[in-house]
């Protein structure tokens, strides 16, 4: 099949890339000629494990090429997706559809014969049959059909999903396009992962569902942590407990400092606005985003509260920034509101995170960017984690203890046991839904043990 993929963001990029390892012969297409010429360099804009070595070996095989000529790339295409940001737009929440439009009437201009024109971005329900619409408008007679096909790729395993996803769901309303879908997608099909078939509102409404049901598991597990802390209970073990049960699941129930990225955030918001719009009110949905805030801001009074009270005129080492671990996206992470905060309340941060420092520049001024854990928390008055990169997880605590001025953990992720940093020489330790430890008890257990 021929593929042209408008759009090469995270979304756009990492479909196009996996498409033209089905063996399928894709050009994927961008309005910026500097993003372009550094594909073409074989240099990857974003921060995806394995992409790289994905599209060189498809970029060798001749599969896979990129342009800034779209109309060169949707003449004799067999399917056009559109792959362009639908960003949250100011002021009302709803998702902002601009590009999408603007990407239609171009592709209008561009087709020479039969495609499929195919919806990759998350949009509102009723966008597809707007997209037909204003390719009819644009080119009356067109040959066309339009398909939805949202995607659900977690960034930082975003090859794996594409290549083994959970389902794959396509919304189509004729045969000819369900073929050329399926035909796309027979790689898929042959080692039997679910192909969903459905209508056109149907494919753009789960997208939205799954996404708010997500982020509702997030903001549940994090106001359940919360109580947590008042009745000294234990999140994580009631998050276990709760997940060997095969109706809930245990995925999506860690409590922290709340979700962020370029997904949940919008798509709850979008949903939230449908709902008023055709008078059904999500209000699970808009409690899930008002929880979320206030986890955030939450975060804050912890921070302060470890430190004595105040951070002002203290020094704070922050480990991650980026809103998780395996991307470099800042979108939306935690740490744009908390680090603001502490940059405001009179502290000096220091950042460490393996891949947040290109856009964080921008997003965190104030702050200084280090490459080692241990010389940002040389003579600081806490140790603030709030990313859970994998080399955050086996640090030498006794070391970092001897090195800060007054040792402190103020542990957002819960990747480390309470007891075991006390007895490293920390003077406290504070996390998300666990009670604050005693120091003298809990060094006593651990000597004991």
């Amino acid at each position: 099949m021929k593929i042209a993929m408008i759009g090469t963001g995270y979304v756009g990029l990492v479909s196009g890339v996996c498409f033209s390892d089905f063996g399928h012969d894709v050009v994927c297409v961008d309005k910026m000629p500097e993003k372009i010429a550094m594909l073409e360099r074989g240099e990857v804009p974003i921060y995806e494990p394995g992409l790289d070595a994905v599209m060189a070996r498809n970029v060798d095989a001749g599969r896979l090429t990129f342009s800034t000529d779209l109309t060169s790339a949707v003449g004799g295409a067999d399917a056009v997706f559109i792959a362009v940001g639908t960003p949250t737009r100011r002021g009302d929440g709803h998702a902002d559809l601009s590009y999408v439009m603007a990407a239609a009437e171009e592709i209008a201009k561009a087709l020479t014969r039969y495609a499929v024109v195919v919806t990759k971005s998350t949009v509102p329900v009723g966008t597809n049959r707007k997209v037909a619409e204003v390719i009819r408008a644009t080119r009356p007679g067109a040959d066309f059909d339009v398909a939805s096909n949202p995607e659900f790729l977690r960034e930082g395993a975003a090859i794996d999903d594409f290549m083994k996803p959970d389902r794959v769901v396509v919304g189509v309303e004729s045969d000819r396009a369900r073929d050329i879908m399926g035909d796309i997608y027979r790689p898929l099909f042959l080692r039997d992962f679910p192909i969903v078939y459905t209508d056109l509102e149907s494919a753009e409404m789960i997208k939205y569902a799954a996404n708010a049901f997500l982020a509702t598991k997030i903001s549940f597990i994090n106001e359940i942590a919360a109580l947590c802390e008042r009745v000294g209970a234990d999140v994580k073990s009631v998050a276990r407990g709760m997940g060997l049960d095969g109706r809930i699941g245990n995925k999506f129930l860690h409590a922290g400092p709340g979700y962020g990225g370029s997904c949940f955030p919008k798509d709850t918001s979008a949903l939230a606005r449908i709902g008023q719009e055709h008078g059904v009110p999500q209000r699970i949905t808009e409690t899930v985003i008002a929880v979320n805030d206030l986890t955030k801001r939450r975060m804050i009074d912890k921070v302060v509260d470890i430190c004595g009270g105040s951070v002002n005129g203290k020094t704070i080492a922050v480990l991650g920034v980026t809103f998780k671990p395996e991307t470099d996206d800042m979108r939306e992470a935690p740490s744009l509101t908390v680090v603001p905060a502490l940059v405001g309340g009179g502290a000096k941060v220091r950042v460490v995170d393996p891949h947040g420092r290109r856009e964080g520049e921008a997003l965190l001024p104030g702050v200084e960017w280090m490459d080692d854990t241990y010389t940002a928390a040389a003579g600081a008055e806490c140790l603030l984690i709030l990313t859970e990169w994998n080399q955050f997880r086996a640090l030498d605590l006794k070391r970092l203890a001897k090195a800060m001025s007054r040792p402190v953990m103020a542990d957002l992720r819960n990747i480390y046991e309470p007891d075991a940093v006390l007895a490293a020489g920390f003077e406290g330790y504070a996390a998300v839904g666990r009670a604050q430890p005693d120091p003298g008890l809990a060094i006593s257990r651990t000597a004991a043990q």
